[in-house]
């Protein structure tokens, strides 16, 4: 049976930080626009910042598509599964913000991640969360968990930080529906 939360507390807290991955979904406003859903790898790359409040690290991608309806409207989901242990699904809603390099907010919040440096990180999105909630996850799968990819890591290395500003200026500037995502926001890469 599922449960509401009227927190985060330590041990939610502690469960959260230790899934390798956990999925992001938003949507425009516009009823024919696309959903979206992206898989995150946790390289300590999410941080809980408080009883209502998480952020990660968005990493350059092919798309822009959270960055993209947050500027919009906001809405966003985060899930996590647990592949391991105990079955559990575990949501939070909330309304996100994106901070890009040029924000005042950005290198304060980069704080936050003990992996920052030498990665790809295009923004931080910054979620201040209204519903906690958890599920049975009895239709989760249990799976061996390998290890991180270490392509990204290695792309966004060789392209350095001017290719990698080129390549989000060309491919994140707006989402599939034509939503402005970076465009005219700036962008950060370390």
């Amino acid at each position: 049976m599922g449960r509401t939360y009227e927190q985060i507390d330590e041990r939610l807290a502690g469960w959260i930080m230790d899934q390798p991955v956990f999925f992001v979904a938003t949507a425009p406003l516009a009823g024919e626009g696309f959903v979206n859903c992206s898989p995150k790898g946790n390289r300590k790359e999410l941080a809980v910042l408080g009883p209502r409040r998480v952020a990660y690290l968005d990493q350059t991608g092919s798309g822009a598509e959270t960055i993209g309806h947050l500027r919009e409207n906001g809405r966003i989901v985060v899930m996590f599964c647990a592949f391991g242990g105990p079955p559990r699904i575990v949501r939070l809603h909330g309304t996100g913000r994106v901070l890009v390099e040029n924000d005042e907010e950005f290198a304060e919040s980069l704080r936050n991640f003990p992996r920052a440096e030498g990665i790809g990180t295009r923004a931080i999105i910054s979620i201040e969360v209204s519903r906690i909630s958890d599920s049975c996850g009895y239709g989760v799968p249990l799976m061996t968990f390998a290890g991180h990819r270490p392509n990204m890591d290695r792309w966004a290395e060789r392209k350095g930080r001017s290719g990698v500003l080129a390549y989000q200026h060309e491919m994140n500037a707006e989402t599939l529906d034509g939503l402005p995502a970076l465009d005219g926001l700036g962008s950060a890469t370390r």
